[in-house]
């Protein structure tokens, strides 16, 4: 009996927390993947491909939206079995609190363990993948994004135009405008080019053309013919574009035994600690708003005890650890005080609302609170009703 009881709260709660997790996860990564629609509409990516490189996001999204999702779950459930005295009926035939608590806990192992899989090695992954992708999309200029006939912008400041792509490679009719450089703007005119690839790097190799250059400084523009020029790609090629990978790029391992050598570690030691103990402490925020949550709505109640209150309570609690703990990660790599704070917040979490449980304690509000409520209530009811 007792383990059909673990097995219903269980897929109550864990049924709930897959739910809103996967409904919160694509509601935002829809917001955040139009932001990148013009890989479609302007580099001539596919749908798919469009797909696949925005999806690279959803660990990330799943390592902030889980324990939160979790908390939800969490509150659901009980919320459900305060509503059908089923807590009621546990408590009265002598099951203890901790006896009730132990099916969430299993939940928040489950939830645990995914965030700990996603925080140290998933999330970076995909955020290496997704840039490495969407340098390679912006940056492959000439084999898919530069299309013919439409003037292409890169990166705002350097704009390609090509009158013909022939099966061979030939790009025919080649138009530049670079304006990278603030001192001088240069525009390129070429009967046509070719992509070249050696040692040194990749260049657009132009034939018969002309480079105009207009310096800031002068009012009249230099007009140069040229029967070749090679025109660098090197900074736009993938390969060159690939900068050192970033702090939050760094598995788990990788920040706990950085390279001493490392020049961005070297340069930014305390953005690395900060990014290790909020990795560590990444799994443990499921089960601290498990705590909290049950800590808060777990006693058995009745109809007229306010859940509304332990509820809005519970949020309160799960909100103030998570925002202090975000601040404490902003901090650290100023101070390593803010590390202990860190750890300090949710020892707190985890003690006070272990307490609460073992007592058994149901947090209400306070009588003048209860009574101010109920007054503005009445008011509003008698306002609203129809006359």
């Amino acid at each position: 009996m007792i383990g059909r009881i673990d097995g219903y709260v269980f897929r109550t709660c864990f049924g709930a927390f897959t739910l809103i997790l996967t409904t919160l996860t694509l509601l935002i990564w829809v917001t955040q993947a139009l932001r990148d629609v013009d890989l479609i509409t302007n580099q001539g990516q596919t749908v798919l491909s469009f797909i696949a490189i925005t999806g690279l996001i959803m660990p990330l999204l799943v390592l902030v939206i889980a324990p939160v999702a979790h908390m939800i779950a969490v509150a659901y459930a009980l919320n459900k079995l305060n509503s059908d005295s089923e807590i009621v009926v546990m408590s009265a035939s002598g099951m203890s609190p901790w006896r009730t608590f132990r099916p969430f806990i299993a939940v928040s192992l489950v939830v645990m363990l995914l965030v700990g899989v996603v925080s140290a090695y998933l999330a970076p992954k995909g955020l290496r993948m997704l840039n490495e992708w969407v340098t390679k999309v912006k940056t492959d200029l000439l084999t898919n994004l530069v299309q013919p006939g439409r003037f292409m912008p890169i990166e705002g400041k350097l704009t390609f135009h090509i009158r013909e792509r022939r099966p061979n490679g030939q790009l025919m009719g080649v138009f530049i405008d670079d304006q990278r450089n603030s001192s001088e703007r240069a525009t390129f005119l070429a009967e046509y080019g070719e992509v070249i690839e050696n040692e040194r790097g990749a260049f657009l190799v132009l034939v018969n053309g002309s480079v105009q250059r207009q310096r800031a400084s002068e009012r009249d523009p230099t007009i140069v013919l040229f029967d070749r020029y090679a025109f660098d790609l090197s900074k736009l090629t993938t390969s060159a574009m690939v900068k050192t990978v970033g702090v939050r790029e760094r598995y788990l391992w990788d920040l706990a035994s950085p390279d001493p050598n490392d020049p961005l570690y070297q340069s930014q030691p305390g953005q690395f600690r900060a990014e290790l103990h909020d990795r560590i402490v990444a799994p443990l925020y499921p089960l601290a708003f498990t705590v909290i949550a049950f800590a808060v709505l777990g006693a058995p109640r009745t109809t007229r005890q306010s859940r509304a209150f332990s509820l809005g309570l519970a949020i309160l609690g799960v909100a103030v650890l998570r925002f202090g703990g975000f601040a404490c990660v902003v901090i650290a790599p100023r101070t390593a005080i803010a590390v202990m704070f860190l750890y300090g917040s949710l020892v707190a979490a985890f003690g006070l609302g272990l307490i609460a449980i073992g007592r058994g304690t149901i947090i209400e509000p306070p009588a003048f609170v209860t009574k101010t409520i109920t007054h503005f209530t009445e008011r509003a009811n008698r306002i609203l009703a129809p006359t």
